[in-house]
């Protein structure tokens, strides 16, 4: 784990801060078995579309985004989820200022 303590207690969205005209991330756990990243995004700030070789799950802290799967776009906010799958093309753009919590295992 990178820059929390096991055992103690955290707000995650505390983590992260929204900076302005940019985008934040800061890793929670790396390992071979896969990725926890916090993001957060200013308004109108964006991830252009890419795949990925493993299955990503953006779970909502706060704000709202426009996620982008196989061309199909998705509003997503506070409180929600959704499963980008591998191999599948995706973007991600915050409507407002956003932070997500993105789960990537193999």
């Amino acid at each position: 784990m990178t820059g929390i303590n096991a055992k103690e207690v955290f707000g995650v969205s505390q983590l992260v801060s929204t900076q302005p005209g940019g985008i934040v991330s800061r890793q929670i756990i790396h390992q071979a078995s896969g990725n926890l990243t916090l993001f957060a995004f200013d308004e109108g700030q964006q991830l252009s579309e890419h795949m990925a070789p493993y299955d990503a799950l953006v779970h909502v802290l706060e704000g709202q985004a426009e996620i982008i799967i196989d061309g199909e776009a998705f509003t997503v906010q506070t409180g929600e989820m959704i499963l980008m799958p591998a191999n599948h093309p995706h973007a991600v753009r915050a409507t407002t200022p956003f932070k997500m919590l993105l789960s990537m295992y193999k």
